[in-house]
């Protein structure tokens, strides 16, 4: 590997990392569209920040940018709170307005400067080595990884400092206000790291990857563990799979690295959607098939329970009155007493269903509840 493609790799990783960091919470607390809303709007934050200081490498446009961020969840909220407007309506209808007052400002008024709509969108990683951070003339590496390496170490700081009130505010805002936890500032806190974490990024991979890392890494661990520091773990692993894999899927087909990352994490996360152990959708279905199984040898055991030592006993255990009482037909009927006999539940002689002392005691203990 050459040095470039060492640097963009690592750029990738880093930048996912830092994402994933902040997206568990939104994910957990159901704003992901709002990552969404800031990675578009935040340009409006650069575009008037560029205007004033005439310069697209100052500091200011990244302070600009994740104040509109800060803006775009104010006046969300402050829709929200009128009960007229639904969230997710709030959303659509914030940045949109903001963001395209940002391409009008761009198209009118800065034609002629480096400040593309489409390159902030798509982003491009491959240029990321070209742009060099230089100290006392000495040239240390890529501008974006310090920086996105500065955004990941204050996420990192933000969520250890106040990682018991970030998760009682997430699980039980009501309580946290209780306790003086103050939830409305802690959430324009992380909403503003959110914010500079979309600004940093954004500039590197796009807006569109920025959404992807910031949601489909922590949505894909929401579906592994119940656990918040597994979670968070298990979010930084996926992004930084996802940027890795997604750059030499890019490479072995020349496309857009960007879009390769992008394509990667949708991958991960349908393969953790499917077979997930405890969440997946194959393991859910494996699950109800159990359940349809243990539910009809339960009736079986109840059956048999219920006409033990009566008169009627020898006709109601023979296997063939099983499709007349129950009115299983015989295929369901010869599975349910497989498996029965297999759970050591019933046992089966001449044609005669008897409960052994395993398939008595479940079918009492259903009758007693």
């Amino acid at each position: 590997m050459t040095s470039s493609q060492i640097e963009i790799q690592l750029i990738a990783i880093i930048t996912a990392a830092a994402c994933a960091l902040p997206g568990v919470f939104l994910v957990l607390r159901r704003m992901s569209m709002m990552s969404d809303a800031i990675s578009h709007t935040v340009l409006l934050g650069i575009v008037i920040g560029f205007f004033l200081v005439k310069d697209l490498t100052s500091p200011l446009l990244i302070f600009g940018a994740a104040a509109v961020g800060v803006l775009t969840v104010s006046l969300v909220a402050l829709l929200e709170r009128t009960r007229l407007v639904k969230e997710d309506a709030a959303i659509g209808l914030v940045f949109p307005a903001l963001f395209s007052i940002a391409v009008l400002l761009i198209s009118r008024f800065a034609g002629n400067v480096h400040l593309d709509v489409d390159a902030v969108l798509v982003g491009e990683l491959a240029f990321a080595p070209f742009d060099r951070l230089t100290v006392l003339g000495r040239d240390i590496g890529p501008r974006g990884l310090y920086l996105m390496l500065g955004i990941l170490i204050a996420n990192l700081l933000f969520i250890t400092l106040f990682y018991k009130e970030l998760k009682l505010t997430t699980f039980d805002a009501g309580l946290a206000a209780a306790l003086g936890f103050a939830p409305t500032l802690l959430h324009y806190a992380l909403m503003s790291l959110v914010s500079l974490t979309v600004v940093g990024a954004f500039d590197i991979v796009g807006s569109i990857l920025v959404v992807a890392l910031i949601v489909a890494p922590p949505a894909a661990a929401y579906l592994l563990t119940d656990h918040l520091g597994r979670m968070i773990g298990l979010s930084v692993i996926i992004g930084a799979i996802a940027a890795v894999s997604g750059y030499w899927l890019a490479y072995l087909l020349d496309a857009s690295i960007s879009g390769s990352m992008a394509t990667m994490l949708g991958v991960i996360f349908f393969l953790v959607f499917l077979f997930a152990p405890e969440k997946g959708l194959l393991s859910a279905a494996r699950r109800l098939t159990r359940q349809k199984w243990e539910f009809a040898q339960t009736m079986l055991t109840i059956h048999l329970f219920n006409h033990e030592n009566t008169s009627a006993a020898q006709e109601e255990s023979r296997f063939a009155h099983l499709r007349e009482h129950l009115r299983w037909d015989e295929n369901f009927a010869t599975r349910v007493v497989k498996y029965a006999q297999e759970d050591n539940l019933v046992q089966r002689q001449n044609g005669i269903l008897m409960l052994t002392d395993t398939g008595r005691t479940r079918a009492q203990s259903i009758l007693e509840q």
